[in-house]
């Protein structure tokens, strides 16, 4: 029989957990692991709340293992570093995303593309390896999946990059799409799509918002600075912006057709997928063949370019617009981002809020 959270590791600890797939949290007394050599220990003071938060609690991916404990965009304070430490120290702010650890030996890693390392050790249970995510009072994982905090940047609206930050900036840049001048649509005004305009723009790049709900044209705009909006419903509008698009983006994790959005690429153009929808998309092959055109995909982005997208959005001001929240209103928020009622990310306030009772 195995350990139980409480008893695993040395180190006592405090969180919200699902216990099974109905996703519903409530407070969990855990245990992690003493701070290695070459771990860092810090005390966590936001944790931004993602869609794949509340796919993985209710179990939609059918990877998961409970007790969970979720949170990928955690930020805090360093409280303890281990004797091999070189990258932070005690009282420096300190990020944590996506990936707690990996094997950091094959061709992936080697790349600075631990994501796609088979190994890859997530930063909420997923398949058999159990960890426990942001949504708890510290964090300790290796240095090399900690990501230093820029002075400038805010620690609350900065949160939520350390996930929707990456997964638009990393296929901006492996795909080419962050070059001044090129005309780029992103489709979704959400969690993702509100920050992949702003990176966009601080690319120096023509960005077209195509939304199913018109009435976010003026946040896309005037709030965002999009150049233009699509309202994906309506036809005419469409019809006039078929081949003026050099790339898009999409964000949407909702089952919705891909052949309108493929015709609004230029020849050569590039639909990249980043939203992850439970029932598989349908691809027509036609609209690809006339144009030369590319549907690829990408999942978040590796530890040294999430640290150049922080850097960057530090240097642009690029923050997520966030609604700021107790731990004990989490169960309300999952089923509001269940309805998409956020604009356009929670982060919960961690050390304020997540008490012993």
């Amino acid at each position: 029989m195995g350990s139980s959270p409480e008893t695993e590791h040395p180190v006592k600890a405090l969180g919200y957990a699902a216990r099974d797939s109905s996703g519903v949290l409530s407070p969990i007394n855990f245990s992690r692991r003493e701070t290695g050599n070459e771990d860092v220990r810090f005390k966590v003071l936001y944790c931004g709340v993602c869609h794949t938060d509340l796919h993985s609690i209710k179990n939609d991916w059918l990877n998961a293992k409970y007790p969970m404990i979720p949170g990928h965009e955690i930020v805090g304070v360093v409280t303890e570093v281990g004797s091999k430490v070189k990258k932070v120290k005690v009282g420096d702010k300190v990020g944590v995303g996506c990936m707690v650890g990996s094997c950091r030996s094959c061709d992936q890693c080697d790349a600075d593309q631990e994501q796609y390392c088979s190994k890859m050790v997530a930063t909420y249970n997923s398949h058999a390896v159990v960890t426990y995510g942001g949504y708890s009072d510290h964090m300790v994982c290796n240095e090399h999946f900690i990501i230093s905090w820029p002075e400038d940047l805010p620690l609350d609206g900065g949160a939520p990059l350390l996930c929707a930050g990456i997964t638009v900036y990393s296929p901006m840049r492996y795909y080419g799409l962050d070059k001044p001048g090129m005309h780029v649509g992103v489709v979704g005004l959400g969690g993702l799509g509100h920050v992949g305009v702003m990176f966009l723009k601080a690319f120096g790049v023509k960005v077209t918002v195509i939304s199913t709900n018109p009435n976010k044209k003026e946040e896309a705009v005037s709030k965002l600075g999009a150049d233009s909006f699509l309202v994906s419903r309506d036809q005419p509008q469409i019809q006039a912006a078929v081949g003026t698009m050099d790339g898009i983006i999409d964000t949407v994790s909702a089952d919705h057709p891909l052949t309108p959005l493929i015709r609004l690429l230029k020849p050569n153009g590039k639909l990249i997928l980043v939203g992850a929808p439970t029932t598989p998309h349908d691809l027509p092959a036609f609209p690809l063949l006339y144009g030369r055109k590319l549907v690829g995909g990408s999942l978040i982005g590796g530890i040294k370019e999430t640290q150049e997208m922080i850097d960057f959005a530090a240097k642009h001001k690029i923050t997520a617009a966030i609604e700021f929240i107790p731990v004990d209103y989490i169960n309300t928020a999952m089923e509001r981002l269940q309805k998409s009622n956020v604009r356009y990310r929670f982060v919960i306030d961690i050390a304020n809020t997540l008490k012993s009772d």
